[in-house]
């Protein structure tokens, strides 16, 4: 088993979702707000990265605003912005051109600070050569999961069919669901994919990572 895990995470290509619009968090790029001195995003590279053999950030609009963090910057295919799915595709293509020998996609959004270490092997584990899905206190998370390459024609057929849902499209290929506890974080219990979605949520996670320094 644990073979089998290994070869899967070393051909796994890592993909930050970047491409919203940030319209709860008021507009612009919620991924550069300030969290505890860093960039948002810089807390989910630092906890993403290790886990994946190579990482790519998925967004829209000017690549250069993202210079800081060093990594490729792949937007959707079409110049649309068409959610979370149009960047899995972004991402499997950018993958078919750069690495043949990456057979998977690991994906997480831009807003989500205290990604567990263990998203990825236990996602691999449990996906097999299928989907596989986070899941938290009963709630799914179908943009943080891993996802074969040879869904990529599936993928573009329902983006061709404005079929946009990632979450139908994860249950149409009977997604793997993997459900992870919440930490502990100064005497509070937290749930590994909170999400920074709005100004409230940003604050409470400045206010998590401020308690835990």
């Amino acid at each position: 088993m644990a073979a089998a895990r290994d070869r899967t995470e070393n051909r796994c290509l890592g993909v930050i979702l970047a491409g919203g619009a940030s319209r709860r968090m008021g507009g612009g790029d919620k991924a550069l707000a300030d969290l505890g001195g860093r960039p948002l995003l810089a807390h989910v590279i630092a906890r993403f990265q290790p886990q994946v053999t190579r990482l790519i950030l998925n967004a829209n609009g000017p690549p250069q605003r993202f210079s800081q963090f060093g990594l490729p910057v792949v937007p959707d295919l079409d110049g649309r912005a068409l959610g979370p799915l149009a960047g899995l595709l972004a991402a499997m293509e950018w993958a078919a051109r750069t690495d043949p020998a990456l057979t998977a996609i690991a994906a997480v959004t831009s807003d989500v600070p205290f990604l567990p270490a263990d998203l990825v092997s236990r996602l691999a584990v449990a996906a097999g050569s299928g989907v596989a899905i986070a899941v938290s206190s009963g709630r799914r998370h179908p943009t943080i999961g891993l996802w074969p390459l040879a869904l990529k024609a599936d993928i573009a057929a329902a983006l061709a069919r404005d079929d946009l849902s990632v979450n139908a499209f994860a249950s149409r290929h009977s997604a793997v669901e993997v459900s992870f506890p919440f930490s502990e974080t100064d005497g509070a219990m937290i749930d590994p994919f909170f999400n920074a979605n709005t100004p409230d949520d940003l604050a409470e996670a400045r206010r998590i990572v401020a308690h835990a320094m």
